[in-house]
């Protein structure tokens, strides 16, 4: 057994990290921000021991793995310098376990905690499987052969990883604080492609995906008749989507899942994608697919009053619009209400106009303060910026209930990475 500390482990990739640890039979605590998270619902149900910044016992045998959201100068980063105890990445660390495993990686610039979600649920019904997904939930299992694991392309740390097969969902400019184009970010996904030993599994739909060059094996899945893998007669059910499952021109099955929007019927697709390239039973992997209940964040949804409340991580205009979308799929006659919070300065700057576009697509809209980040706490854009651009936006005060008390049998949609499940715990507290 080893003994294994974190730094910043209410992170979501770091907590998972640590799950996947405490599973496999290791020590592990940690330190962080002592506000409640709502990561840290899997740590303390392991029981694994949190402790504020700078206030952890540590030993020089411990393994320290630090978040990549704090720079070297961090003083829980220091101090272990001070002691001689070596710090490790997460994205390095992650590399060398991924090793001795059949390791899929889930990646793009939207949908990999969904995709990796739904693929871990189908995949561990069937054999079992180490994972780590970006709602802050891992696991371990001491006689796995597969790791899924959500990949990340900030900053190109994906390219710390070999996988065997690799998923990319899409591709999209963001972290304008890193990526200079959108050339920049396919640049990066081809060199993360160029990694991975055995397939690539791909939406074929995705317009930057078509641009890859790369001679590693590739399936392509979506709607258009180009993909070998491909999805039509989509049918809107109470409980969700329906639709039929093509591969290479032979129908499959008609598949079914609990969610709605098109992203989720891609999401779908990839995961049966790599289910064919495990050469799994189709049948149990439609079974448990029908069975999927989402992730943390991910258009969770919950009642206020005689309201829908849907709480989701959307913090891109692609995402807003996809989220919107599955809105109005499911609730057609409902009035939409956005509530959203951006997240970082440089993101909501670079991509100022396209936010007004997308959150016009609700019929209301009410914005939060911006949500910096440890890397990123002032720029030059303000709320009063987005705000400027789309009629009728108001700003939510300290007040939320007051400002959302009038509205009856509607979908309150809050989109947010930051801490907007704030203005949700007024409301429930109210």
């Amino acid at each position: 057994m080893d003994s294994y500390h974190f730094i910043g482990i209410k992170g979501s990739g770091m907590s998972a990290v640590a799950q996947y640890l405490h599973d496999m039979g290791h020590s592990v605590q940690g330190e962080d921000v002592e506000a409640f998270l709502f990561t840290q619902k899997s740590l303390d149900s392991r029981n694994i021991p949190l402790y504020s910044f700078g206030n952890a016992p540590l030993s020089p045998a411990m393994t320290v793995i630090a978040s990549n959201a704090f720079s070297d100068e961090h003083p829980s980063i220091l101090q272990c310098k001070r002691l001689n105890i070596p710090v490790r990445r997460y994205h390095h660390f992650l590399g060398e376990s991924l090793k001795g495993y059949t390791s899929i990686a889930i990646t793009g610039s939207h949908g990999k905690t969904t995709t990796t979600g739904m693929m871990v649920h189908a995949l561990q019904a069937i054999e079992p499987t180490c994972s780590l997904i970006g709602d802050g939930t891992g696991s371990g299992h001491p006689d796995a052969r597969l790791f899924v694991f959500e990949s990340c392309e900030y900053r190109r740390h994906f390219l710390a990883y070999q996988p065997d097969i690799a998923v990319i969902t899409n591709i999209d400019f963001d972290h304008p604080d890193y990526f200079s184009d959108i050339h920049d970010v396919r640049r990066a996904f081809e060199e993360m492609a160029s990694l991975t030993g055995k397939l690539l599994v791909v939406c074929g739909d995705d317009p930057q995906i078509r641009l890859l060059q790369t001679h590693i094996e590739t399936l392509h899945y979506g709607f258009g008749l180009e993909n070998e893998l491909r999805a039509s007669n989509l049918h809107v059910e109470n409980s969700g989507l329906s639709f039929d499952v093509h591969y290479k021109n032979t129908l499959i099955s008609r598949f079914s899942i609990p969610s709605f929007g098109k992203h989720n019927v891609l999401n779908a697709l990839a995961v049966i994608g790599v289910a064919l390239a495990l050469d799994h039973n189709m049948d149990q992997i439609k079974a448990q697919m029908a069975t999927f209940a989402g992730v943390q964040r991910r258009f969770t949804e919950k009642k206020w009053r005689s309201n829908v409340l849907i709480d989701d991580y959307a913090h891109h205009p692609s995402e807003i619009r996809a989220t919107l979308e599955a809105v109005r799929c499911k609730f057609p006659q409902k009035k939409v209400i956005g509530i959203f919070q951006p997240h970082t300065y440089s993101r909501l700057e670079k991509l100022l106009e396209d936010f007004a576009l997308s959150l016009k697509e609700a019929d209301e809209i009410f914005l939060c303060e911006i949500f910096g980040s440890p890397r990123e706490n002032n720029g030059s854009v303000s709320i009063e910026s987005l705000k400027a651009l789309i009629p009728n936006a108001r700003l939510i005060s300290d007040n939320v209930t007051s400002d959302l008390s009038s509205y009856e049998d509607s979908v309150l949609v809050f989109m947010g990475a930051g801490d907007i499940q704030k203005y949700q715990d007024i409301l429930f507290e109210a």
